[in-house]
């Protein structure tokens, strides 16, 4: 990561009154407990249903993503659908039309006796050659009428199947936004059983807690040669996991995630006011020019993999064995997260949670070809 995109970082998380760095470790203070709980048993409760919400909240967004695209494909049908059915209309317009001809040119006469009758053969030849003309206009008519007959049933049962999906996901849809409700009223539920007190040492658990993975990941040698201080945050240049110079496209991606520093959390919002995990990542890259998978698991699912070695700013860092967390890589060990409800965007250290992997929403394009570009 560049100096110069790091002092930006600094900037913007200080006028939205994120801190870079962890406070000095301290003892935490055992306050009693609900049920008789631990501050460690609490923090456990919560964290739990914390995930749980955001796993709710990642199976709506999945649903959600699915009802906008089913909506669009009843739109087209319809679109299609009413074109098959004024086509049909002409064509049957036109085969009326000839069949009144016919009515009006019929007679019990044969084409041959007209022939051996006429007082002009090559004149009664001449007319039989239009007449198959004719013939062959009003079968191919007829075909056309049948065609737009099958074409139209085709679309109507279609648009049909479509609609009756559309109105299944909305209904799932319901479902899936009371899951996430209900899960959030868990979370205030247990939030409104603490003290003061006891809120605050479960912060500070969880923030000594997340000190610790950070300096685990960092010493075990997973993210490479990573030059860091005590807080994880590159000094320079960035070198290790950090030194990896990010393409254009990454580039524009992780300035536009610290430009929503100190923005709300909001499950389902994909901004510009409000954001949740999913939401921020993808409209980052979204408006870095590559859309990619709207939620954490399809992000993780769908988009090339790196080692954690191979880190570079803009590549995504997913969490939690169900992939239902994610942010985008900073640089120096850093991540820029919409964490959860309660909290704003922030930036965090890479550790805050179980790791599952990273993703590299542009990978195969080349560094130096990118710079150039530049």
């Amino acid at each position: 990561m560049s100096g110069r995109l790091l002092r930006l970082v600094c900037t913007a998380a200080v006028a939205a009154g994120t801190v870079l760095a962890p406070l000095p470790a301290a003892a935490v203070p055992e306050p009693p407990a609900p049920g008789g709980r631990s501050v460690s048993e609490l923090l456990t409760d919560l964290q739990r249903l914390y995930q749980q919400a955001e796993e709710a909240t990642e199976t709506y967004n999945a649903t959600a993503e699915k009802l906008k695209e089913q909506r669009a494909q009843v739109r087209r049908l319809d679109g299609q659908l009413a074109r098959a059915r004024l086509s049909l209309h002409d064509s049957r317009g036109a085969a009326g039309r000839l069949a009144r001809q016919q009515y009006q040119n019929s007679t019990d006469i044969s084409p041959y006796v007209r022939l051996l009758l006429a007082r002009d053969p090559q004149h009664a030849l001449d007319q039989g050659h239009v007449i198959g003309q004719l013939a062959r206009e009003r079968a191919e008519t007829v075909g056309r009428l049948t065609g737009s007959e099958k074409k139209a049933d085709g679309l109507a049962r279609k648009a049909r199947a479509a609609l009756d999906r559309q109105l299944t996901l909305s209904v799932r849809q319901k479902k899936d936004r009371d899951a996430v409700r209900k899960k959030l009223d868990d979370v205030e539920e247990l939030l409104a059983s603490l003290t003061e007190e006891q809120r605050g040492a479960v912060a500070e658990l969880e923030r000594t807690d997340v000190e610790a993975a950070q300096e685990d990941l960092v010493t075990s040698g997973a993210l490479g040669d990573i030059d860091s201080d005590s807080d994880g945050v590159s000094d320079g240049e960035g070198s290790g996991s950090g030194s990896g110079e990010p393409t254009r496209a990454a580039d524009r991606a992780v300035r536009y995630a610290v430009q929503q520093l100190g923005k709300p959390y909001e499950w389902g919002a994909e901004g510009p006011e409000a954001y949740d995990c999913s939401g921020l990542t993808s409209e980052a890259w979204g408006h870095a020019g590559r859309p990619i998978p709207r939620t954490s698991q399809e992000q993780w699912a769908r988009l090339p993999r790196i080692a954690l070695r191979e880190l570079r700013p803009g590549d995504l860092v997913v969490y939690f064995p169900k992939a239902t967390h994610v942010a985008i890589y900073l640089g120096g060990g850093q991540v820029v997260q919409a964490p959860r409800t309660g909290e704003k965007v922030k930036v965090s250290p890479l550790a805050s949670h179980p790791i599952l992997g990273a993703v590299r929403p542009d990978k195969g394009q080349g560094q130096g070809q990118d710079r150039d570009a530049r």
